[in-house]
Order: C-alpha cells, then structure tokens, then sequence
C-alpha cells in the first residue's frame, strides 16, 4: 500500500520531500523505481511537486545517495549493507549502533528501532550514504534481548496493570494483562518479565514473576536495586540443601595432609559485624631476629568442588555483595559463616602463605602450604587498635609486633610507587526498619593496614610462585592474575590541567614510577583541604579498572609485578580457581590448563565484580536520598563536585550526599557551560562557579525513585 503524505494538492518544500524520499528508499532497499511509481506512493499530484521530485532525485544520485541504473530508474545505492553489534537507547530518541567490526557508530532513530533496548545484540541495514550526514540505519532484527527482566512499581487498573520503571533502558512502561499480576497489588515493587513487544505498540507486554514488596520498604527496596542490576536476591534451594549435607567434622586422615598450625598463637582481625572470617594471622619466633608469619587463609576448594553444583552457584555470582544493610553472599551461609569461616576455638582447614621476616620487614623464606588451624582469638579492627595505641591487652606482643612489621612493608611498597588511595567509606547507623538515622565515615587506620600489607604479601606471593620465570620455571604455567594497568596519558594530562586551575601543581609525566609518585605528591597535598573527595573522586576515573586477567602486566596502584587474588574464597570466587591452580601445579605437579578456558572465567568475574560494586554504590545512593529526605529546606556548607551543561552537582561537607543544582534555579544571571574549564559562567555578571568552590545549598527535593536529591543555592 502507498504511504500517502496528504501533500500531493498543496505546495511541498525540498527539505520534507528529502524525507519522505529518504524513508521510501530505505523501506525499499532492493526495488527500482520510476518516477510515476514514487510520484504515487508519495500522492504528488501538482506538477509543481512532480518537477521538485525529478530535480530532486538528479540530486540524491549526485549525493550518492541514490543510483540510477536505467534512465529515470532508482535505487537505493549500497543498499542492502548489514551489520551486527550492540544498541544503545538515548532517552532524546536518536540511538546508536556499534557494530562488533569496531566501525564508526550508526544512528538509529526511534521509528527505525524496532523497540530494541540498550545492550541488545541487533542486526543493522546501513541506509546509503547522505553528504553531510553520518552513518544512518535500521534494525532489522533483535538477535539476543540482553535485559528481558525490569524492576519497577505497579499501577494496577480494574483489567490491566502498568509496571512504572526508571531504567533509561526501557522507554515505556511495561503493560500487564491482570492475569499475568501474580497477586500484585497497586503500589507494589515488582520484577516484571518482558513477553513480546509488537512493532506497532507503544507498550510492551509482560507478566509479574515477582514481588518485592511495598514500594518505600527497606527490604523491597534493596531486593529492587539488586533485580535491577540482575543479581541475586535469595539463594536457590537446592544450592542450600546441598550445603546442609556436607560434612562438618575433619578426619585424621586429612589432617595427616596437612601441616599442623593449631597450637601456634593465631586470631583474625576483622569489621564488628563480619561473620565470615576468611583470613587468619600466626605469629611465633623462628631464632634470633627472625618472626614466622602465617596467612592463613580458608580452604573452601576442600568443600567447594570444580562443577558441583555448589560451584556453579559461587560461579555465577562470582562475588559477595555488600549492600548498606546486608550481605548477599557467594557461598550458602552453612558454607561462609560456619564450615570455612574461621572461627575462634575451632580447627579450621586452611590454605597458607608462611613466611619468615626478620626485623626490617625482609622476607627470607616463603611457602605455600595447606594447614589446620585453631584460632585463640577473634578481634574487631577497633579492638586492635586500641591494642597498637596503648601497647596493652590480649597478644599485645604479637600484635604489635605484625603492626611494626606492616608499616616497614607499607612504606616500602610506597616508596616503590604503590598509589596512596585512602577514600573513606560512607555507612549509616539504621534502625530495625532500615531507616537511616546518621552519616559516618570508616577511614583506615593501623589494624586495617596490618590485615592489608600481609594480605597483599600473600597475594603477591602466590603469583611470583606461578607466574615468575627462572631457570626451571621457563614457560609459567596458566594462572588467574589480578592486573591494573597504567593511567592513560591524555587521561593524566587532563587531571594535571583540572588540579592547576584549582591552585595544585601535577606532573603528568608517563612512566610508572614518576607518574605514581606525581598523583602521590598530589593526594599528600590536597589532604584535608575542602575539595580533597572531588579530585580524589575524579583521580580515581583517571585510573584504570583493575580486573582479572591470565595475562600478567603487573599492577600499577601497587607497585607489583605480580599479583593475584588468594586471600577472600569466601567472597570472591577468582581466589577459588587460585586456589585450585596452586593445588594442581604445587601438589599434583599437573600440565597447565586451557589459557583461553581461564581467560574467560576471568572476564565472567571482572564483569560481575563490576555489576556489583554498580549495585553497592546505588545502596548507598538510595539511602543518602533517603536520609536527606527528612532534612528537606534544610541548609549545608557543600563544595562543587561536578559542573554539566544543564546544572552543577554538590556534595555536603559533613555527609558526602551530593544533589544537583538545576541550572534553571540560577535566576541572577544567564550561565554558560564551560566544559574546557570545568565551570558555569554568567553571561551578564562573569559570576563563576567552577569544581572544588564552596557553597552553601538548601534541600528543595529528594526523589527516592530516581535516587535523587535536588538542591538550590543560598546567597551567602
């Protein structure tokens, strides 16, 4: 059937008749047409649009954009071009298209997208080529929905539902039949299920596979963000049940296999309200001068093995996640609060780094071993440091003694050229509903840095054993590194420009070494100043992700060469495979494993281990919001975090909650963007505000929803 423009009896200009030619060729990509074919399928009936059409057509040939095989015959030119890659949904309407050959980026407009949705695997046809335009296409196919579960709230009707949802990956809100509500009442947190989209409706259909709660609850609330970001929010069954089964006691014969720690002085330092005790310190004399250091570490590979279905679980998760007010653990709780947590006056099955350091902090020896232990102490890091600060109370000595050795191991790893990150953590005290009551900040002290450096040790330890070449060690074998590479040097050039406008000199030089030691010198001099968390926040994008990798290039934040993860099997599941490759290359001395096989373990874990720090942050995000929201009018002293074409973000001095200041709200003065310069500048008044200032804002709205707070200026 013809399109009819309802243009053909009245004048037409060129610009719109382009269009209209542009959509009939692109809907046709493979037919030729004459001019009386276009002139009916676009109702042209004047002459006058009939001669624009002709000269308009000679036009598009010219451009390229049209061929004209036969005389007065068209078609497409390159017509029929396909492409695959990923979408990406802009909430302005014009998407795009990155094709998986790394070429340019393809718009793709609303009409043409065929309700694809960000991260979907699509097929593309390029539309031909326009001068002065970009690239241009269609999807004409959604190989792989890679998002099809939603979270939101429902507004239910008499026979139908709506699911209302904030994801920018979903333009609509989702339509449920009243069959499909599984009990879900208006008002009601909801996991929502996408069945089909068809082409010519606005809504998608979906049905309800779960309920979270009242929207505004606390437990609802959480589950919400960790559906919303695909991750767990209760532990299958048949996972628990399998753990519930596994046996508690140790045999003789295992503990034959092992070398015996239980009667050597060992405890675990860790936060007041862990439960799972994944690492443990000994510490006893071994002859004049020299300490035997163990890191005992839990051997979940003895409960947890390859392709059990209790692995497959760990696997999937790949991480614990930390939310403000729960853990979601990777393992079942039978697992990483009684079997592998290491429990005072209970002998545990561990997998150990020992060490012998004399008293500069220089290891000597060093072993990997599989152990038995029997911790005689459970301390809080709180409670540790009471002991380093008075020199008094239970294993004072030992303690004291791991301190001194830590901070001679801490210094050395800095004057290596190891990054002096020490970002504080925000938590809240709650009540038993989950409200927030207050704002708190946890910052490391010496007991943190004792668990750290000797962690790090051992990390860095069991990757030298496997991956460090030597005579005998000529082809190091497959092994799970924990790799963070340089800083980008455009990178570290733009935040030595964004530091000097804000008064602080930075090198940006490009070696390791002198560009460690430049950002160093730069956190020693912004410290304690009012704009410290903004440059250590935008610092911090300046470096790389640290990720997993079976490719060692070191890690640059430390200073190591070689690094992995073997400390946390409890929560992390790549020190699950460290574990088990020490095993088989340092016991069973067996051939390497499938480097690609590992590589993609790795990639699994490095993308979840980021899924889940996306879902940490918007906890704390949510409960900021929450928390400020009784604080409404409210005024703060804050300084300017971050400056954007449509406002600026502050951040509030004594609780770190940061809001926007919509540039609409600034009536003194029209404002301009200044993106090169990091600042607003009135037109009328060259008033300036710029990242780092001081002001003082008023709470004006603080939307739970979206997780976000709205401030306003107040004229000091």
């Amino acid at each position: 059937m013809a399109k009819k423009s309802g243009k053909g009896k009245g004048r037409i200009n060129k610009n719109s008749l382009v269009e209209m030619l542009v959509s009939l060729f692109n809907r046709n990509s493979g037919r030729m047409f004459s001019p009386k074919e276009i002139f009916r399928e676009l109702d042209l009936t004047s002459t006058s649009a009939r001669t624009l059409c002709v000269n308009t057509l000679d036009d598009m040939v010219f451009d390229g954009f049209l061929m004209e095989p036969e005389f007065r015959r068209y078609i497409l030119a390159n017509g029929g071009t396909m492409l695959f890659g990923k979408f990406s949904r802009n909430r302005d309407g014009y998407n795009e298209f990155y094709p998986e050959d790394g070429s340019e980026p393809v718009l793709i407009s609303e009409r043409n997208s065929a309700h694809a949705l960000t991260d979907d695997l699509v097929r593309v046809a390029l539309f031909a080529s326009r001068r002065g335009r970009g690239r241009e296409g269609e999807v004409v196919e959604i190989v792989k929905r890679m998002h099809d579960t939603f979270v939101g709230e429902l507004h239910v009707e008499r026979h139908y539902a709506f699911l209302i949802t904030e994801n920018r990956m979903m333009p609509s809100d989702i339509f449920i039949p009243k069959e499909m509500l599984k009990g879900g009442k208006n008002g009601d947190k909801a996991v929502v299920k996408l069945l089909e989209w068809p082409l010519d409706s606005k809504n998608p259909i979906g049905k309800v596979v779960d309920i979270l709660g009242k929207s505004g609850e606390n437990n609802a609330e959480m589950n919400a963000i960790l559906a919303e970001y695909g991750l767990p929010y209760k532990y299958p069954e048949a996972v628990e049940q399998a753990a519930e089964k596994l046996p508690s006691g140790i045999t003789e014969e295992e503990i034959a296999r092992r070398e015996d720690f239980r009667e050597v002085t060992t405890f675990t330092i860790d936060p007041e309200d862990a439960k799972d005790f994944d690492d443990a310190l000994s510490i006893r004399k071994a002859g004049d001068g020299l300490w035997e250091i163990g890191v005992h570490i839990a051997d979940v590979s003895h409960y947890v093995t390859e392709g059990s279905i209790i692995d497959k679980e760990a696997f999937k998760r790949a991480t614990s996640i930390y939310l403000v007010d729960r853990t979601i653990p990777m393992l079942p709780e039978r697992l990483c609060n009684f079997l592998c947590s290491l429990r005072p006056n209970e002998e545990k099955l561990t997998y150990s780094a020992i060490f012998t350091l004399n008293g500069n902090a220089e290891v000597k020896k060093a072993r990997i071993a599989r152990t038995i232990i029997k911790s005689d102490r459970r301390f809080s890091y709180e409670e540790a440091q009471k002991i380093i600060e008075s020199g008094q109370g239970e294993f004072h000595e030992e303690i004291s003694t791991l301190n001194a050795l830590a901070q001679k191991m801490r210094a050395k790893r800095f004057q290596a050229g190891a990054i002096d990150f020490q970002q504080a953590e925000v938590r809240f005290r709650l009540d038993e509903s989950g409200k927030p009551l207050s704002v708190y900040f946890t910052e490391s002290n010496e007991s943190h840095q004792l668990i750290e450096e000797f962690m790090l040790l051992a990390n860095r330890t069991v990757a030298e054993k496997i991956g460090r070449k030597t005579a005998i060690n000529k082809n190091p074998k497959t092994f799970v590194y924990r790799i963070h590479d340089q800083p980008n040097p455009e990178k570290l050039s733009m935040l030595s420009k964004f530091v000097a406008k804000l008064g602080y000199k930075m090198k940006s030089s490009t070696g390791r070494t002198t560009s460690a030691s430049a950002l160093n010198t730069l956190l020693k001099d912004i410290n304690g100043t009012a704009e410290q968390n903004v440059i250590e926040q935008i610092s911090l994008r300046t470096m790389q992700k640290a990720r997993y990798s079976t490719e060692n290039i070191g890690h640059y934040g430390l200073a190591f060469r070689y690094y992995s993860h073997f400390t946390s099997p409890i929560r992390r599941y790549p020190d699950l495979l460290v574990h088990r490759l020490l095993h088989r290359y340092l016991t069973l001395e067996a051939r390497t494993v499938s480097k690609q096989k590992y590589e993609d373990l790795c990639d699994h874990c490095s993308a979840q281990e980021q899924v889940a720090a996306n879902a940490e942050r918007a906890s704390i995000k949510y409960k900021q919001v929450e928390f400020m929201s009784e604080h409404i009018g409210e005024e703060y002293d804050a300084v300017i975090s971050g400056v954007t074409e449509w406002g600026l973000y502050a951040e509030i001095n004594e609780n770190k909650c940061e809001g926007m200041i919509p540039m609409r709200t600034l009536q003194d003065d029209y404002y301009e963007f200044d993106d090169a310069n990091y600042c607003i500048i009135g037109r009328r008044t060259h008033r300036k505000f710029t990242i780092g200032d001081p002001v003082r804002i008023r709470i004006v709205r603080a939307n739970l929803d979206r997780k976000q707070l709205d401030f306003e200026l107040c004229e000091k």
